[in-house]
């Protein structure tokens, strides 16, 4: 062949990739629920190479446009479950089905502060297809375990080969336990407490003091250095500290101990949250709870009720809705978070917050509310197409887009039901 007919080759290649790319799609006629702006009655929303470019009731609308028809629909932002170990984990743990869990580290001491674990997500993990399927675009792949876990990302549920193709945003904040003495190997609350304190204090000392750590010039420090450097911009107040607790009291600790550190403190849980509601919105931190459940765990979480989320929210406490409710809410069941919005409605917060708490607040809590969590020109288009109110079991999501991409990727469930529709017409006959 030619040199110049490769070339010609090659640049009609690029020319059609760069079509495919710059596809544009009007997703018309339906009722728009920006998040960052209020509703738009037969709004559309356009979409070109990945990106919203407008938003509206009077849009022009491009003649080569593929045209959505969401008359009589609802059109949302994807939304964004912020505690999930999606993509970490399946079928369990090994001994259950073959399956595999890669959401905790072998940790020394309770502490795995330098283990990303999104390092070893698997994009093939078939549990993205449902979630993807009720609305779900965006979530948080956090560790578990252990007094310090180590570090969550957020990631897109697009179709991928590798984990850096999926990531949004890696690290978002270090997971760490504040209520369960037992993950920091020690036996009482107050001695946890004073590890955590001389974990922090002794970070500090290692960033101040690394050349005479290297050399073995320093006292023994608790963490290893690769856990020392992941910790140095928690303890900068850089990287938020994301903690599990739930009682009252231990909630107040938390924020005594962000305060007396500096750290930058979310708090996940928060099952007695209500009760020190004040104190929370005072101290400007983020909650990450659920709706679904009011059946205490153990006994820290005694006070937990249905009504947590509206109280904080009513109190001026910026909350972020994760699942609480029944079976595995990282893995499986992440795909409820839409139930646990409508259960928050159901128990105080307005239907408005809750929407809010599912899309454009957690990326606003973490530092991506330019790029998702609104329908908006110049973010990326992850947006969802509705039968209905997506807070109504029956409302089914239509069309589902992750980067501008609408992905019908079928789950396991669908080829379940597609399977047995249909079933043998001749009765079984042992």
């Amino acid at each position: 062949m030619r040199r110049s007919t490769m070339w010609r080759l090659a640049a009609l290649a690029l020319l059609g990739s760069a079509s495919a790319a710059a596809q544009t799609i009007a997703i018309t006629g339906g009722t728009v629920y920006p998040v960052s702006g209020p509703k738009i009655e037969n709004g559309t929303v356009l979409i070109r190479d990945g990106r919203i470019v407008a938003v509206g009731a009077n849009v022009d609308v491009p003649a080569d446009a593929q045209r959505v028809d969401a008359r009589g629909k609802w059109v949302t932002p994807g939304f964004i479950n912020s505690a999930t170990t999606l993509g970490l984990s399946e079928a369990g743990s090994p001994q259950f089905s073959g399956g595999y869990n890669d959401a905790s580290a072998r940790a020394a001491d309770g502490i795995s502060a330098a283990f990303e674990a999104w390092k070893g997500l698997n994009p093939a993990n078939t549990l993205f297809g449902p979630a993807r399927a009720e609305g779900v675009t965006t979530v948080l792949v956090a560790p578990n375990g252990g007094m310090v876990a180590g570090k969550a990302a957020l990631i897109d549920l697009v179709e991928a080969r590798t984990a850096n193709e999926m990531l949004r945003r890696g690290p978002t904040a270090m997971v760490g336990n504040f209520g369960s003495p037992g993950s920091g190997n020690t036996n009482a609350r107050a001695e946890f407490w004073a590890k955590w304190r001389t974990l922090i204090r002794e970070v500090r000392d290692y960033g101040d003091r690394r050349a005479a750590y290297e050399t073995g010039s320093t006292k023994d420090f608790m963490a290893s250095q690769a856990d020392m450097e992941a910790l140095l911009p928690v303890a900068a107040g850089q990287l938020p500290l994301v903690v599990g607790v739930e009682r009252a009291s231990d909630i107040l600790e938390a924020l005594a101990f962000a305060r007396e550190m500096g750290i930058k403190l979310w708090i996940a849980g928060a099952a007695e949250g209500w009760m020190v509601a004040r104190e929370i919105a005072a101290a400007n931190v983020p909650v990450f709870t659920g709706a679904m459940n009011n059946i205490p765990g153990d006994f820290s979480a005694l006070g937990q009720r249905q009504e947590n989320a509206a109280l904080l929210r009513a109190a001026g406490v910026t909350v972020v809705l994760i699942g609480n409710g029944p079976g595995d809410t990282q893995t499986f069941n992440v795909r409820n978070i839409r139930q646990e919005a409508g259960n928050a409605v159901a128990y105080g917060m307005s239907w408005e917050d809750a929407l809010r708490a599912i899309t454009l607040v957690p990326a606003e809590v973490m530092g991506v509310a330019d790029r998702v969590g609104a329908i908006a020109t110049g973010r990326d288009a992850n947006v969802v197409v509705w039968s209905g109110d997506p807070f109504e079991f029956a409302s089914n999501a239509e069309h589902v887009y992750v980067r501008g991409r609408e992905i019908l990727t079928k789950s396991r469930q669908d080829l379940l039901t597609e399977r047995y529709r249909t079933l043998p017409a001749a009765p079984y006959r042992p």
